[in-house]
């Protein structure tokens, strides 16, 4: 090794060694005959000393050192004087007095130092990532994203799970987002796809006998983006057999409990709180709530069809609903113009309008609507919201479908607006019990909510024919803080079941044998029951790290536009690869 100690190793027990450190030049102070480096590396950081009594020539060459430089320094390790001890850095007690210094290799004016206090934009941390990734903060979250996997990898060695391996070049199987494709060379005109994940694969796992598999999998879907997606990113895939959806999620909950003790210091009480998804999207709008703060919705919709305030009545006689939320406190937070600002947020989530009312100091209800209303018709509002002086209520009318969308979008800025949380805190919590199928209007016909494996619980399994929509899933998901961190289903082993929900999703005995023909074959050869989960490793680390961004937690991202800014991919290739895989790119003029 060139270096015998890292930047961020030595002591006060290390004072009159000699040593060698190698990184990069942090910070230079020229203090007239006496120059002091701060020399870093992914380590920590170190004061180095070019003192006169170095040499003349020593001292000359240590002021051509500039930011970002690599060297190499030999000296003795000394106590810092008194008064100059750094108590923020654990090397702060001691220095290098240096007797040998050796540039590496120089640096050629770097666009922004990895360690100045305001960081530059995105774009240019992402074209320039080699400099981003020295920043002191992106190298302990990717060691946070490393330590987490290593505990996972340990936990489910502990719990007798195999790490195997699946394909990634496989078959395309379209029934979500779209798939990556990858053309063959040798077959001309034939594709692989990349894996949106490991599904078949692990059930065909299952099906051969190996009952509990797990791998941190590389997924790939070709979908529209935004700050928590990637067209790549890692799940912590597993599947079990012998099991129901209980021990699936005991097994998660175990995981969550020695993640948290280790890495946040909490003590997580098991089993994690259960909520189903019809209650969830009741009292919160979303099917991952965030359950640190309560600011729940409430339906109004009775009071709100006795009014004589127009919106509110024609809503409810049309049979939609009028919900709405309190924001305790608000009335002295929000002004009539960031009210104005909040009607024009939830029309982003197609909200028509929105209506409120402030509670007075005496309990009752003032809005510039309250003339709609009788004073018993606002008490009874008020005591429906449970409004205290001071809260301000808000309400929506519109379908069920928009009321969820744009309470659960204001109840998230209202808890951020109105500080109705520790941020630094955590809430986790499963979400069960969802919908087997979404009906798609256009299309006249049903989705999966999940995948097409995804097995009804049992006593739903008559409704597949006669009330599809209430049929619910043996689903769950694991939510932190707001945030779906995994989901996971039970599957269909039985092509009795497998065949109803085939032909509810359009999916004839033709074309399932095209997409899936080697899975339902290998379900028809002694399939145990079986059921998984995957968590989104990329989400987990952004949670348990604090951060806003998947983007900050993984090594080289791709921006909202699917780009790699560094290495400029995607980009062209020429003809000759093109012919070599028989493909023509097709112009706008092309028909």
């Amino acid at each position: 090794m060139l270096r015998t100690h890292t930047c961020g190793q030595l002591r006060a027990e290390h004072v009159g060694q000699q040593v060698t450190l190698c990184g990069w030049v942090d910070t230079a102070r020229d203090h007239g005959g006496t120059l002091f480096i701060d020399l870093r590396d992914r380590y920590g950081k170190t004061q180095v000393v070019f003192a006169p009594e170095g040499g003349a020539a020593q001292l000359e060459d240590s002021r051509k050192i500039r930011g970002e430089d690599v060297i190499k320094v030999v000296g003795t390790v000394a106590k810092r004087p008194e008064g100059t001890i750094n108590q923020k850095i654990g090397t702060g007690e001691i220095e290098i007095r240096v007797t040998s210094l050796e540039l590496l290799n120089k640096s050629n004016n770097a666009p922004f130092n990895p360690t100045q206090a305001d960081l530059p934009g995105e774009d240019l941390r992402l074209k320039y990532r080699y400099l981003d990734l020295r920043r002191p903060e992106m190298q302990r979250t990717l060691k946070l994203r490393n330590d987490i996997i290593l505990e996972m990898r340990n936990y489910f060695a502990d719990n007798d799970f195999l790490d195997v391996e699946t394909p990634i070049l496989g078959r395309s199987t379209p029934e979500g987002a779209r798939d990556y494709l990858v053309p063959s060379r040798v077959h001309n005109g034939q594709f692989y796809a990349l894996p949106q994940s490991p599904q078949l694969y692990k059930q065909i796992l299952m099906v051969a006998g190996y009952d509990r598999y797990v791998q941190v999998a590389r997924c790939f879907r070709d979908e529209d983006l935004r700050a928590d997606r990637q067209p790549e990113f890692t799940q912590l895939d597993l599947e079990m057999s012998f099991v129901t959806h209980h021990d699936v999620i005991n097994m998660i909950d175990g995981l969550m409990k020695r993640m948290a003790k280790k890495f946040l210091g909490m003590d997580l009480q098991l089993p994690l709180p259960h909520m189903t998804w019809d209650e969830a999207m009741e009292r919160f709008g979303h099917d991952a709530p965030d359950l640190r703060y309560g600011c729940e919705l409430i339906d109004c919709t009775d009071l709100a069809a006795k009014s004589d305030f127009r919106v509110f009545k024609e809503t409810a006689e049309a049979g939609k609903k009028v919900r709405g939320i309190n924001a305790p406190g608000g009335a002295a937070f929000y002004s009539r113009k960031l009210i104005d600002e909040l009607t024009e947020f939830v029309k982003q989530f197609e909200a028509k309008g929105l209506a409120w009312f402030r509670v007075e100091p005496d309990g009752k209800l003032w809005s510039p609507i309250s003339k709609n209303f009788t004073e018993e018709q606002l008490a009874g509002f008020a005591q429906r919201m449970q409004g205290k002086p001071g809260d301000l209520l808000f309400f929506v009318a519109d379908t069920w479908a928009i009321s969820c969308k744009a309470l659960h979008n204001l109840r998230k800025k209202v808890g951020v607006d109105l500080k109705l949380y520790d941020p630094k805190s955590y809430s986790f919590s499963w979400i069960v019990e969802f919908p087997m199928f979404e009906y798609d209007a256009e299309e006249k016909r049903w989705n999966s909510m999940h995948h097409p494996f995804t097995a009804p619980r049992p006593q739903d399994i008559p409704m597949l024919e006669t009330d599809p929509g209430k049929a619910r899933a043996v689903a769950y998901d694991l939510v932190i803080n707001g945030s779906e961190a995994g989901g996971g289903t039970i599957r269909i082993h039985d092509s009795a079941t497998q065949s109803k929900v085939f032909g509810l999703l359009g999916i004839d005995a033709e074309t399932a044998k095209n997409r899936f023909g080697f899975l339902l074959d290998a379900l028809q050869m002694g399939a145990p029951p079986h059921g998984g989960i995957a968590l989104g490793i990329d989400r987990v680390v952004m949670l348990f790290g604090q951060l806003d961004s998947i983007r900050e937690v993984i090594a080289f991202p791709k921006t909202q536009k699917a780009t790699d800014l560094m290495t400029e991919a995607p980009n062209l290739v020429d003809n000759k690869q093109l012919r070599e895989l028989g493909i023509r790119i097709a112009t706008n003029d092309t028909k």
